[in-house]
């Protein structure tokens, strides 16, 4: 854990809080412990929000909040984290059960994202919100806009959700090609309507192509009632 405090720039003070913070739940439920990290992660995540909104609101004076809101939202998306916590090493560190370290979970995009977002929560509580700060701002300037992943399946569930009170259902098309090279493609439709389709090397990457055109339809056309 010691590496891991050089690498953030932190060191605590108190050592179980960021023991807790890279304790998964799987590892945790092994050992028989109440302790994990899901409460860090939950706290985490509204720090490292605040955090992000009061810069973009300072460094970006004359943009308005839709503009705000779709920056924060692909600085925070779990791809994004994900790729955060790699250059940490993050996934080294972490306390998993035999299952999911078995099945790669030091490696899952999920998991790793989470568990940044607990380091996050456990540096807040020990140092308080300066010393969190500290660890985020460096990395929120260090990001490039242009190469940011837009989150639109939120952006798309956000936008559906206001109209028609529920989300829309993402529909897995076809999987094809070899097993290191397959290509997905995804439906996302809200009942019998299609909204778009979308292929990518995976699941995710497919359902956010598949949002991106939905947004891009709904843009130009007016979904109605009926159509659910």
């Amino acid at each position: 854990m010691s590496s891991l405090e050089e690498v953030i720039g932190y060191r605590f003070r108190d050592k179980e809080l960021l023991a807790e913070a890279l304790t998964h739940k799987s590892h945790a439920t092994e050992q028989g412990s109440p302790r994990h990290n899901e409460r860090l992660e939950f706290l985490g995540d509204s720090v490292l929000g605040l955090v992000v909104s009061y810069y973009l609101f300072l460094k970006n004076p004359s943009e308005d909040e839709g503009f705000l809101s779709k920056t924060k939202s692909a600085m925070v998306s779990r791809a994004n984290l994900a790729r955060w916590a790699e250059t940490l090493n993050l996934g080294r560190h972490l306390s998993l059960g035999a299952g999911e370290h078995l099945s790669g979970g030091s490696h899952r995009h999920s998991i790793l994202a989470n568990a940044l977002e607990a380091v996050l929560g456990a540096v807040y509580l020990d140092g308080g919100l300066s010393c969190a700060e500290k660890i985020i701002i460096p990395w929120v300037e260090g990001q490039a806009p242009e190469k940011l992943d837009a989150d639109n399946k939120s952006a798309l569930q956000e936008l559906i959700q206001k109209k028609h009170k529920r989300p829309p259902d993402y529909e897995l098309m076809t999987e094809t090609g070899p097993e290191h090279d397959k290509v997905f493609t995804v439906r996302v439709h809200l009942g019998k309507k299609t909204l778009g389709l979308g292929t990518g090397k995976n699941k995710k990457e497919a359902q956010q192509a598949a949002a991106k055109n939905a947004l891009d339809y709904l843009n130009t056309h007016e979904l109605p009632q009926g159509d659910c």
